[in-house]
């Protein structure tokens, strides 16, 4: 029997053994699980006092290729409602969480969202990028489908979840407002912005800047000798100085950039680290969602030639 096939043998022990669970009343805090942190944020915002929140995936973790555990397994079955982000990007947990959803609130709070707003796949038909969270005025419609998952278990606190929500969509759009402002000040010729792997198309599409990713869509697509050859040729063809490593993905792809156009007499610098597929550390301000995007559009407009405050739109970021 292979690994998968052992886990969910796992899986459904472990289910058998804490299902079912009753509904919450007004009175108990909400049991919530979320699969990455960005998630994880947007649940604590929404439910404040009255839930507790379980992120699965924490810093420098990849969603597009993690695996269950067996703790993951028993806190999600005990969960009175785990949140997920869909569109594929949790591949490795999809067909448990669908099999969870036949007992309990199990919500994929990203596929909700209009299709027309939504970056499709070019070389397959019907899927849709997942990184929804890289464009703070689409992801705000995240935070209201979580409000509403939030609502539909716990109605007796409607008024108190809405009241958040609408607290935290204030930063979130100010964080938005700030990202425009920022990288607007980038140069029209440098706005590109080459990573690791595929996560900043909606980035990208919101502030208009072309996006390389050395990779797909998924970590789990590897690059191969001709991919970092051709992407060599470009960063010296189009004289780009700067590209960016990720917090959740090996940097031996951009190393091997570098070491590339280094050999043809180009100099190319790492601009900085992104937060792309997760957070950062858990109470520091990096650790939250304004804080990953304003760290991210802070670094990003620095190396490229723009301006934006050293310590970003607060002055909280890490220096």
């Amino acid at each position: 029997m292979n690994l998968t096939g052992k886990m969910f043998m796992i899986a459904a022990a472990v289910l058998a053994m804490v299902l079912p669970v009753g509904r919450t009343t007004a009175q108990e805090r909400l049991t919530v699980v979320a699969t990455t942190g960005m998630i994880a944020d947007a649940a604590l915002n929404v439910g404040g006092d009255l839930v507790d929140v379980h992120s699965l995936m924490g810093p420098g973790v990849d969603p597009h290729s993690y695996r269950q555990t067996r703790t993951d397994i028993t806190a999600m079955a005990n969960a009175d409602l785990v949140l997920w982000n869909g569109l594929y990007l949790e591949a490795q947990l999809e067909e448990f969480l669908f099999n969870l959803g036949q007992d309990r609130p199990v919500v994929a709070v990203a596929e909700a969202i209009p299709e027309n707003l939504l970056i499709g796949l070019e070389d397959e038909e019907g899927r849709f990028d997942p990184h929804l969270w890289m464009n703070p005025n689409l992801w705000s419609r995240v935070v209201i489908n979580i409000r509403d998952a939030m609502i539909q278990v716990n109605p007796e606190n409607t008024e108190t979840f809405t009241a958040n929500a609408e607290s935290y969509l204030d930063q979130v759009l100010g964080v938005a407002r700030y990202t425009t402002q920022v990288l607007s000040t980038v140069p029209v010729e440098s706005r590109v912005i080459l990573s690791s792997h595929d996560a900043f198309s909606y980035f990208g599409a919101a502030y208009g800047f072309e996006v390389i990713g050395i990779q797909g869509i998924s970590t789990e697509s590897e690059a191969g000798l001709h991919r970092i050859a051709e992407l060599v040729d470009l960063l010296v063809e189009r004289d780009i100085r700067a590209v960016f490593v990720e917090t959740s993905v090996s940097n031996r792809n951009i190393r091997a950039l570098i070491e590339g156009t280094a050999a043809q007499g180009h100099e190319v610098i790492i601009g900085g680290a992104l937060f792309s597929d997760a957070m950062g550390v858990p109470g520091t301000y990096e650790g939250t969602y304004v804080g990953m995007i304003d760290h991210n559009a802070t670094t990003i407009a620095t190396a490229l030639g723009g301006k934006a405050p050293e310590g970003g739109m607060k002055g909280m970021l890490s220096r």
